[in-house]
């Protein structure tokens, strides 16, 4: 009895603690930043393995006791430990953790910890990307990085960037970075008919950006590093539960303001004023065309009445322009332990000149399995592009726009003319060809199908787990096909027969094909061991190999059209005015090929000292097919690039342990040697090789004997070498990171630059050629800083800035003190650009203006800057056109379930010659020019000219009035965003979003653009004004 009371007694101690033990607990668990859900958060019970994960939607349900410790942990996130109380529900807000985030960095051949950083380096993730009208992957970082610049060469769609690392290091090579993705060095040869090789990445597969900087951090990549890396890392799989995201939104792009030129009546004025012997010139004569465009005045001249139109031919070539972007991707772990992603993309570019169009279908994966006890992990990547590009005369019909007579119409229904008006003199076409016809009667679509993708096998040895071989393998294949064709009626292909008619050539009139072929294999091993209460914390080791094979091959449809019979031997007076096809009997398709090949042994060593001092030292030798040699051990075959880089952790050091506002204190030093073998732009594939080059068959001494003319080459030819200090330092205040930032310095040598060497007359093949003959001194600081000043459950408020400086001398140009660089104004030999010893390069050599008591300048009235009574070449001074300080800022706000961004950049220097001005704004300047016919100018009543310019004769052209001051600060974005409530659409995350891009720029600047990398403003595409409206579902 006893024993069954006993029992009794404890079963009623015993039901209150299993009532306790099967307690349940669920609630959700969200970022503190924004309140989105965070779903595959794990919740574990403190000292055991019992735990859960956060579904999609961020929620948890787990059985617990009151007294245990739930612990909530994130990658990316400080976790949170809470003790459990019998709380039926609990919700958790994760905060981001500064130390964390982006803990890993790739770097070259690998990984490091961020922390163990010893190089200048720079990551932009996905969070701090330029967000809006994004077509091209370098637009998301465009004023993000400190030292980088990237200036597109306008506003189309497939604008070639020009990106510069502390403003490149050399002279005729080369000056863009090189660019890695997932592992690929991409070559320096786009697609054919591809002007960004960026716009055939999806901005939407991308995950971060490592900017390289400094030659420790770059030269593990050798010859191909002297103007820096970008690294560009895409999205992988996940081993949680599917997600999955959808896109999409619509741009609405305008031109902008443009040049302000005459409108119709203001010309009539105007040339009536300034040209009265050409009033008969303006518009056309009464009831000689056809169209329905309203005539806006009669004026009557010597030759009759002439009808005068009102026509802005800008409005006529531009439009508003409209964009959609549609993306969908999938991440997900099949099976147990398979990441997986997969992405398609779609995007249909307007640019704002009419019939520029680009249309880009992209679809990539990433499978990222373990075998081997995950001693075996495969990274595979791949990713295809459809890109079809209709491209446009835009710099035909952009300039055709801003000098076609106002007066003239846009249509001619009873010209010969397909219907459009152009100036005529009997029965040729006489001046500017109409703006719009160049447009709308060709069609030139240009078709890219590009693959690039990798297999990177990594794997850990069982029997010595410190040891790892890594192999990659890639692949950067594209096939490229272009077809231009004209209409029946076109403008440009309008010829005159034998007789003098008017003659036609509708259809091909140039085609190409083209197949590149990159492939890249490199493979290493790797030591890496710990040694926890030694002085050497850390240590690892890394040798190995790498190639690359570059293969262009081409071939294209090119035709002449056929002047006159000057054959002899043949009559072929039917033949005149045709186009017909212009081949080669020994090349008949008009081939062309191109490879180039480089190999390379490297090896890295990175040793952390007593967890405080940071120790980075790396080789690589190269050797490349640009420089090839009989004996591969020869002099000159191999280039050696070594760097060292030291760190000192000071946080780590006792006397900051106690110092709690300096969360973080790094100083960081550096030196390194890189190359750069990138010449086949100045020097071609076969700079050291005597080969030959075959004439045309149209000038041929003999008939049927081709002539043969030798190619300039340069045995000894080697690559430009970069020397590089760097010394900075890394920083975070406060315990919450409210302020982090770096700081570098930089010096920079560059020796053995490839420059034209000037020959006398009769002493070669050509009257220059390229030899490592010169070099350079650069110099400069970047400064990047990060302020969060607020940051809690419902208000956060982050700031972001950068500037830097970067100034290049050029110390060495042979025998020589000043080279002609290019830079053409008006007419042959008028080069405005030099490179000068002792300067900076790209010097812009000009006249000194003067100016008469009211501030007009005296045309052709220059200082004598030498005081020999005389204006001559040598009273030019020479003025920097490239700026030196560029700077980037931003914000980020966020209210509940609103976010605001903003980014802006700038520079605070550089000049832009305006060769518009010079052009179009002095009064002789709308007079024929062999021809007959009037052209629009500047409008001299507006003040966009000054009329005391009646001509450019002279040195006028080299006028510093003409030099113009290019600082500007420019809005890049401007976003506003709204999450909905996560209860509105169920399992559905949805964000809706606007933004404008380029809303305004703030500059002294007159004229079109002041971002102008080439520093001549001619007839540029205009940047467009993109407002967006956009969706995001996350489900």
């Amino acid at each position: 009895m006893k024993t069954i009371t006993k029992n009794l007694l404890a079963l009623l101690f015993l039901i209150p603690s299993l009532a306790l033990a099967q307690s349940k607990v669920s609630g959700t668990v969200s970022e503190q930043a924004s309140g989105l859900p965070l779903p595959g958060v794990n919740v574990i019970i403190s000292g055991s393995s019992t735990g859960t994960t956060t579904d999609f939607d961020g929620n948890y349900q787990l059985t617990t006791t009151p007294g245990d410790v739930l612990v909530f942990s994130y990658i990316g996130f400080t976790s949170q430990e809470v003790l459990f109380s019998g709380q039926t529900r609990l919700d958790i807000q994760l905060a981001e953790d500064a130390s964390a985030l982006d803990e890993i960095v790739v770097i070259g051949y690998g990984s490091v910890k961020k922390e163990d950083l010893t190089g200048s380096v720079a990551v932009i993730s996905s969070k701090e990307f330029n967000k809006g009208a994004i077509v091209s992957t370098d637009q998301l970082i465009r004023g993000k990085v400190a030292g980088v610049t990237i200036t597109d060469n306008g506003g189309s769609p497939d604008s070639a960037p020009n990106i510069r690392i502390r403003g490149g290091a050399s002279l005729n090579a080369d000056n863009n970075p090189l660019i890695v993705i997932d592992g690929i060095p991409l070559g320096s040869q786009n697609p054919a008919g591809v002007s960004n090789p960026l716009s055939l990445v999806n901005p939407n597969d991308v995950e971060s950006f490592t900017i390289l900087k400094d030659a420790s951090a770059t030269a593990i990549y050798g010859s191909r590093a002297s103007n820096g890396v970008i690294i560009i890392t895409t999205k992988k799989g996940t081993t949680g539960e599917a997600q999955y995201s959808f896109s999409s939104s619509v741009t609405s792009s305008t031109p902008g303001k443009g040049l302000d030129i005459m409108d119709s009546e203001d010309y009539v004025r105007f040339i009536q004023q300034y040209h009265p012997t050409l009033v008969s010139s303006l518009g056309v004569p009464l009831n000689t065309v056809s169209t329905s465009e309203s005539i806006s005045q009669i004026i009557s001249t010597d030759l009759g009445d002439r009808a005068i139109y009102d026509t802005n031919w800008r409005d006529a070539v531009l439009r508003t322009a409209i964009t959609s972007n549609t993306n969908f991707s999938v991440r997900t772990n099949l099976g147990e332990n398979l990441p997986f992603r997969a992405s398609l993309g779609y995007s249909n570019a307007e640019g704002v000149v009419k019939t520029d169009d680009y249309e880009r279908i992209s679809a990539a994966f990433n499978l990222a399995p373990k075998f081997l006890d995950d001693n075996l992990k495969v990274d595979t990547n791949a990713k295809i592009t459809f890109a079809n590009k209709k491209a446009a005369d835009t710099g035909g019909a952009l300039g055709g726009a801003l000098v076609f007579d106002p007066t003239k119409p846009i249509y001619n229904d009873s010209g010969i003319f397909n219907g459009f008006y152009t100036n005529t003199n009997g029965n040729l076409i006489d001046g500017q060809h109409n703006p719009l016809a160049l447009l709308e009667q060709r069609e030139r679509p240009e078709e890219t199908v590009r693959f690039l993708g990798n297999i990177k096998l990594d794997y850990t040895m069982p029997f010595l787990p410190e040891l790892k071989a890594v192999v990659n393998v890639g692949l950067d294949a594209s096939r490229s096909k272009i077809e231009e064709t004209f209409s029946e009626g076109s403008l440009a292909t309008y010829q005159l027969d034998v007789l003098g008619n008017s003659l036609f050539n509708p259809g091909l009139n140039y085609g190409e094909r083209q197949h590149i072929t990159n492939t890249t294999f490199d493979a290493y091993l790797q030591y890496a061991k710990n040694l926890e209460d030694n002085f050497i914390t850390s240590y690892d080791v890394q040798v190995g190999y790498a190639y690359q094979n570059f293969k262009t091959d081409g071939n294209k449809d090119i035709f002449r059209y056929y002047i006159q019979d000057d054959d002899d031997t043949t009559d072929d007076a039917a033949l005149v005015g045709l186009r017909t096809p212009d081949f080669n009997l020994n090349n008949l398709n008009n081939r062309y090929f191109n490879s180039q090949n480089l190999q390379s042994f490297f090896g890295r060593s990175n040793i952390n000292l007593n967890n405080k001092y940071l120790l980075t030292v790396s080789l690589r030798a190269d050797a490349s097919s640009l420089f090839v040699s009989d004996d591969v051990l020869g002099d000159g075959v191999w280039g050696f690039f070594p760097a060292a880089a030291l760190a000192w952790k000071v946080k780590e050091e006792t006397f900051l342990e106690n110092v709690d506002f300096i969360d973080d204190l790094k100083i960081r030093i550096g030196w390194g040697r890189t190359g750069q073998q990138n010449i086949t732009g100045a020097a071609g594939f076969y700079p050291t090789s005597p080969l030959f080059s075959t004439g045309s068959q149209n000038s041929q001494y003999l008939p049927g004997l081709n002539l043969y003319s030798a190619n300039p080459f340069q045995t000894g030819l080697t690559w430009e070498k970069s020397s590089t200090y760097n010394a900075g330092i890394d920083f975070a205040f406060s315990q919450n990171r409210i302020l982090t930032g770096s700081f570098d310095v930089f010096k920079r040598e560059t020796t053995d630059l490839l420059t034209d060497a000037i020959l006398p007359p009769g002493q070669g093949l050509t009257d220059s050629f390229i030899k490592n003959i010169g070099s350079t001194e650069s110099e400069g600081f970047e400064l990047s800083l990060n302020l969060n000043p607020v940051h809690n459950d419902t208000f956060n408020l982050s700031l972001n800035g950068n500037i830097s400086y970067a100034k290049t001398e050029v110390t060495d140009l042979g025998d020589i003190n000043r080279l002609p660089i290019g830079g053409t104004l008006l007419g042959t030999g008028s080069n405005l650009l030099f490179n000068i010893l002792g300067k900076e390069p790209s010097q812009a050599g000009v006249f000194k203006q003067i100016y008469d008591t009211t501030g007009n300048p005296i045309p052709n009235a220059f200082v004598d800057l030498n005081g020999d009574n005389q204006i001559t070449e040598d009273d030019k001074y020479f003025a920097t056109l490239r700026p030196n300080w560029n700077f980037g800022f931003g914000l980020n706000v966020t209210f509940k379930n609103w976010d605001l961004g903003a980014s802006f950049r700038g520079q605070l220097d550089g000049k832009v010659y305006d060769l518009n001005e010079l052009r179009f704004g002095n009064t002789d300047s709308a007079a024929p020019n062999n021809n007959t016919s009037i052209t629009n100018v500047l409008n001299f009543y507006n003040g966009a000219a000054n009329p005391v310019f009646n001509d450019a004769n002279g040195n006028i052209q080299f006028s510093d009035y003409f030099l113009k001051n290019a600082s500007f600060l420019r809005c890049e974005n401007i976003v506003l965003g709204y999450n909905l409530p996560q209860n509105f659409i169920k399992n559905i995350n949805m964000r809706l979003y606007t933004s404008v891009n380029n809303p305004f720029i703030i500059t002294e600047y007159d004229g079109q653009d002041p971002e102008n990398f080439g520093g001549i403003d001619g007839a540029f595409y205009p940047r467009p004004q993109a407002y967006t409206f956009g969706v995001t579902i996350d489900f």
